[in-house]
């Protein structure tokens, strides 16, 4: 191939001397590119849903394809984002799909070193036991002459991305507990 006929290959070449200027068209693509589809063309559903990360809450459109997450994107009808994601949440497909994701429950015994992998039935048996114990443990009938009947043994702190049904229902079981200390981030 001659430099001539490699230079008029060049992206910058046909942006300059092309009809396509602001190079977002003919002048980007390349041989390669121009034989790829879309992850998004080939979805079967698209998903709105609400980026994990933060209180913001922008919205997400998640395109999934024969049962599982394909890409991730902003969804352009939100209007907290308006399709915008930060590098976090653009980044979030790798929360789904990504190679460090863990698929099973984790525990590290006390002074332990090492995680050990424990089934999904033992670990929520392992948390019910520590919430009753806390709540045994911290409860107080009274405080300061005056009834109270309440613990400080145990608190939530829920996520931005709960709705607000999801956060009813925590305040809910946080209260039937005992519960006094339960916050929310997303009153940022």
């Amino acid at each position: 191939m001659g430099v001539h006929t490699w230079i008029e290959g060049w992206p910058v070449y046909r942006q300059l001397t092309g009809d396509d200027p602001t190079g977002r068209g003919a002048a980007a693509k390349s041989p390669a590119t121009a034989h790829r589809t879309a992850r998004t063309r080939t979805a079967d559903k698209v998903v709105p849903s609400v980026c994990p990360y933060c209180a913001v809450g922008c919205g997400q459109s998640v395109y999934v394809q024969d049962g599982r997450v394909t890409q991730i994107e902003g969804d352009p009808d939100s209007p907290v984002s308006r399709g915008r994601l930060c590098p976090k949440g653009a980044a979030s497909l790798q929360l789904t799909t990504g190679p460090a994701r863990e698929h099973h429950a984790l525990y590290r015994r006390p002074h332990g070193s090492r995680w050990e992998r424990i089934d999904l039935v033992t670990a929520m048996d392992m948390i019910a036991d520590r919430v009753v114990e806390a709540r045994r443990k911290g409860w107080q009938w009274a405080a300061d002459g005056l009834r109270t009947r309440r613990t400080l043994g145990i608190a939530s702190l829920g996520g931005a991305t709960l709705d607000n049904e999801e956060n009813y229902l925590i305040k809910k079981l946080f209260t039937a507990l005992g519960a006094v200390q339960i916050e929310n981030q997303a009153r940022i």
